[in-house]
């Protein structure tokens, strides 16, 4: 019998990086990677929305960089045969204190029993009727060692924030862990669900993203504020900066119908409009 001592647990170099569902797919500053099979087209840039909106709060959270965000990575939290039975693979997950990368190598996979870190929050895309989300199936009544999603991160994983969006009825469930089991939580004011050890909220927005105007999950701030990805705080930028031109111009132009004498008397020189 082999001793705790001498006993040695894989980790995510020697664990599957995909079971023919999932695969390392994405950390936080690593481009992610189409997977084959994705249930659905949104998915993928549903997942790049949330991670690029987020970036800007969680680097402000963590000046040190400890923080991963996984996308379509398994997380391993239990031993099997074959090992991919003991891996939960959510569309996007929120790590706090931990690496990006260990030894200098992007992570295949999120080993609990390495990490001993669960992720803060996960998010589940559903394109059916959401049943697998929701199982609450416990490992003795799972048949062939399967296991309900809903149990594995509401008691092995233990992850305090669970949203499951349903992505053709364009809504959201957030559960949240208290007392080790999961309440669905209620929206507040703005139809949002604060998320609060992130200091934002998560909510639906209709809006043009990627080249499709849909309705998608999305963050805000503490006060209601749309956090934006980077191409919108860009575009934003321009747009000001439009403004602003615009109106330099107007002022221009109306000088322009001066006399010299009355751009004299204002301390203009008549030269520097031309």
């Amino acid at each position: 019998m082999t001793s705790l001592s001498t006993l040695t647990l894989p980790d995510h170099t020697q664990l599957p990086d995909s079971d023919g569902t999932f695969v390392s797919q994405s950390l936080a500053g690593v481009p992610p990677v189409v997977r084959t099979g994705a249930k659905n087209w949104q998915e993928h840039p549903q997942s790049i929305l949330l991670t690029d909106s987020i970036q800007l709060v969680i680097e402000d959270l963590h000046s040190d960089s400890q923080y991963s965000i996984g996308q379509d990575l398994g997380i391993y939290w239990r031993l099997t045969d074959p090992p991919e039975k003991g891996a939960s693979a959510p569309d996007w997950f929120y790590v706090s204190n931990v690496p990006p990368t260990l030894e200098g190598k992007i992570r295949r996979s999120y080993v609990l029993w390495k990490e001993y870190v669960a992720p803060l929050i996960v998010l589940e895309f559903v394109s059916g009727n959401g049943s697998e989300e929701r199982d609450q199936t416990p490992p003795s009544q799972g048949e062939g060692g399967n296991v309900g999603k809903f149990w594995v991160y509401e008691q092995a994983i233990r992850v305090p924030y669970y949203g499951i969006y349903e992505v053709a009825k364009a809504q959201v469930e957030v559960y949240h862990l208290i007392d080790n089991t999961y309440q669905l939580m209620k929206p507040n004011e703005r139809g949002h669900y604060p998320i609060v050890p992130m200091g934002v909220e998560l909510g639906i927005w209709q809006g043009f993203y990627q080249n499709a105007e849909l309705l998608w999950l999305r963050w805000w701030d503490a006060e209601g504020n749309l956090l934006l990805t980077g191409y919108e705080r860009i575009e934003v930028e321009r747009q000001k900066a439009e403004v602003e031109r615009q109106k330099r111009e107007r002022i221009v132009e109306k000088l322009r119908s001066l006399s010299a004498e009355e751009l004299n008397a204002l301390g203009i020189n008549p030269v520097m409009l031309d």
